[in-house]
């Protein structure tokens, strides 16, 4: 916790096509063209900002999966989060955590807002 936020750091991995159309633990089909992520403990819905803690950029995720199952991970990014970060093919990636207080409405127009637009900033 940090200034009242909640804020986590470590480290982050990523999932994609060999998870396409499967379901997640939101109930929605995986799609890694989506901005989506697995954490173990925040709620399903929950708008995270992730940033990356060598480059400093910066996606925001919505939590629609459990996870991640590997030891020593905070979170798991689809493919598309990963990507905007910068991930290359494979590995992990140090990340901070900070969820978007007052956003839980936003989850429900959540893939409409996307349309294929990358959200990553610098």
């Amino acid at each position: 916790m940090k200034h009242g936020r909640w804020v986590q750091v470590g480290s982050a991995s990523w999932y994609g096509h060999r998870f396409q159309n499967r379901r997640t633990a939101s109930g929605e089909a995986f799609d890694l063209h989506m901005y989506t992520c697995a954490h173990r403990t925040l709620p399903i819905g929950t708008l995270v900002k992730v940033t990356n803690l060598t480059t400093h950029r910066s996606v925001l995720v919505r939590v629609n999966d459990r996870g991640p199952l590997a030891p020593g991970l905070v979170v798991d990014l689809s493919y598309a989060a990963a990507r905007s970060l910068g991930f290359n093919h494979g590995g992990r990636m140090r990340v901070r955590l900070e969820k978007v207080e007052g956003a839980e409405m936003a989850q429900l127009n959540w893939p409409a807002m996307t349309n294929g637009i990358p959200m990553a900033t610098r």
